[in-house]
């Protein structure tokens, strides 16, 4: 062999032990941290506490942030919500083919006019908006089409999961997000505040009750062809509004004519003369006064001429009449009688306590003040003691009757449920313990209550006698006033209810506009054949939904008009 190849195989072998030197270093360094590896492994699974190494997530609600709070019923029912609702908008200057995108889109979208749309791709306006509001589907085919003018803004819609059932409470937001009307115009601050999210508006609407009253107005509604309706379900002692229904409603889903007839709330904006309900507020102004006691007769035995205008009764008995009787057969002109008595100042008086001077309270907008006569003489004093001559909001109607039959106070509506603990949110409302002004005496209101109870049982509101509970109530007729002259055909039918009569607790309010008779009521059309059934219906179905159950035997306190106190027996 020659020295050369020597040399060159000394020079490989050189190279090779090199090359092995070198990877004892890398190898090494895996063996030793794969072996810390599988001790720390074992020193894991022997020597550790595995319950030591869980990781705890806190339990705890999610915070979703939404453009505009929730509204609540009193129960947690979802009233009002906000869900994502992408806008499809587009940029013109980079659309190359308007014809073809225009087809596309129309294609996805098929309720746009391809017209309309194209003109919009074809703008030289930098952006447009071509349609809001689209759905998971829409936004995936539009996303599908792949079009770079194509624009999908993110954004949210307010839903009203309940359609058209509190429609007039809620209100309703336009297109843009701004409240027009009802709660969601009221409470405006608290609602659009995204930092509340999580703080939803708990009202005192129970939608129960709520779907109860309006199923039982709609049904009355189209069986007496009536113009429009109204209903009230109210706490008398916490002035909670459990039900509101005006007839015809809306649905905030749907597109909105602010001017239509169904946007109108009447419980709140539109003042009516009620008729024979105010004979309440007549009875017993005179009697906590002290100006008249129930034993006390009045003459009933002919029509009553005062002036040019002769007053008369529906259901005349054509006799002398004491208080109770009055009050139980509707008698106008024993009110009248009794207001004559009583006097146009304390009678101004009394109806200013009852709140009946003032727009009625309660967390809504557009409310409407009473019409007063212009001028209150005997005449007027006479008229209005039986309810015509003087218009009210149903809902100051309901607020009076309940300080009636609640001990005497005037507790305000509210549609803001009162069950507050320290961590309940006061929505901008004062937080300082309510003081209820007394308008009569705890002593007037009870024989209230009592008289209240035998006009059902034995007047003019029997079809509200409800199985198994105490009712009271009183009913109202009054003619409407068409073109300046009161109009004999055309009225407005109410009846104003109360349960259970020994211990109140809710009132239930039923109005209808301009019902017409029909043959299972011997063509009459009053406040008796129409309202009443009404609020006797919805009292047997809610009682035993908020806890107030039916008892056996309900017997009549004071059958045949005979009073058991101190001044008739």
């Amino acid at each position: 062999m020659k020295s050369a190849d020597l040399h060159i195989e000394g020079a490989k072998s050189g190279a090779m032990e090199m090359a092995r030197t070198r990877l004892v270093v890398p190898v090494s360094l895996f063996i030793l941290g794969f072996s810390l590896l599988i001790v720390r492994l074992i020193s894991i699974g022997i020597l550790d506490d595995m319950s030591d190494q869980v990781t705890r997530v806190p339990s705890g609600k999610v915070d979703i942030i939404r453009e505009r709070v929730d509204i609540l019923d009193r129960n947690g029912t979802v009233m009002a919500t906000n869900l994502p609702a992408p806008s499809l908008a587009v940029r013109p200057n980079l659309i190359t083919n308007p014809e073809e995108t225009a087809d596309r889109i129309v294609a996805v979208l098929p309720d746009l006019n391809r017209i309309r749309v194209l003109n919009k791709l074809r703008s030289s306006r930098r952006f447009l908006y071509i349609k809001r509001n689209l759905s998971p589907t829409q936004v995936w085919k539009i996303n599908a089409l792949g079009y770079p003018g194509l624009i999908l803004e993110r954004a949210e819609k307010r839903v009203y999961p309940q359609g058209r059932l509190a429609s007039h409470v809620l209100g309703y937001v336009d297109m843009d997000g701004k409240p027009q009307a009802g709660v969601e115009k009221f409470f405006d601050d608290h609602l659009s505040n995204p930092e509340r999210s999580n703080d939803p508006l708990y009202l005192s609407i129970d939608l129960r009750v709520q779907y109860i009253m309006r199923e039982d107005l709609v049904r009355t509604m189209a069986r007496f062809s009536a113009r429009a309706a109204a209903g009230i379900v109210m706490n008398v002692n916490t002035g909670e509004v459990l039900a509101m229904v005006s007839l015809p409603d809306f649905d905030g889903n749907a597109p909105i004519h602010p001017g239509s007839p169904e946007m109108k709330n009447r419980n709140i904006v539109e003042p009516y003369e009620m008729g024979s309900e105010f004979k309440t507020f007549t009875v017993a102004m005179a009697l906590d006064s002290g100006v008249v006691k129930l034993g006390d007769e009045f003459d009933a035995t002919k029509p009553l001429k005062v002036g040019r205008q002769t007053i008369h009764d529906d259901h005349a008995k054509n006799r002398f009449l004491d208080v109770p009787e009055i009050y139980t057969f509707s008698s106008n002109i024993g009110a009248s009688r009794i207001i004559r008595k009583v006097g146009v100042d304390i009678q101004k008086k009394y109806l200013a306590r009852f709140g009946l001077f003032n727009k009625p309270v309660i967390e809504l907008t557009g409310l409407s003040r009473p019409i007063l006569p212009q001028h209150w003489g005997e005449i007027q004093s006479m008229t209005v003691s039986y309810g015509q001559g003087i218009a009210v909001t149903p809902l100051n109607m309901v607020t009076a009757i309940a300080s009636v039959v609640n001990g005497g106070r005037l507790i305000p509506a509210t549609l803001i449920r009162q069950n507050k603990t320290e961590n309940t949110p006061s929505y901008g409302l004062s937080a300082a313990p309510p003081v209820y002004p007394r308008v009569i005496s705890a002593q007037t209101s009870r024989k209230m209550r009592q008289l209240m109870r035998l006009a059902v049982d034995e007047g003019t509101g029997g079809f509200a006698r409800v199985a198994g509970y105490r009712v009271g109530g009183k009913t109202g007729t009054a003619e409407k006033v068409v073109d300046g002259v009161y109009h004999p055909k055309r009225k407005i039918t109410s009846f104003v209810g109360v349960f259970p009569m020994d211990k109140p607790q809710y009132i239930v309010f039923a109005m209808f506009d301009e019902p017409h008779g029909i043959k299972a009521t011997f063509n009459m059309a009053t406040g008796g054949w129409v309202a009443a059934p009404v609020v006797g219906d919805v009292i047997r179905r809610i009682g035993p939904i908020l806890g107030v159950m039916p008892v056996l035997n309900v017997k009549t306190q004071y059958r045949n008009l005979i009073f058991i106190g101190n001044e008739k027996k």
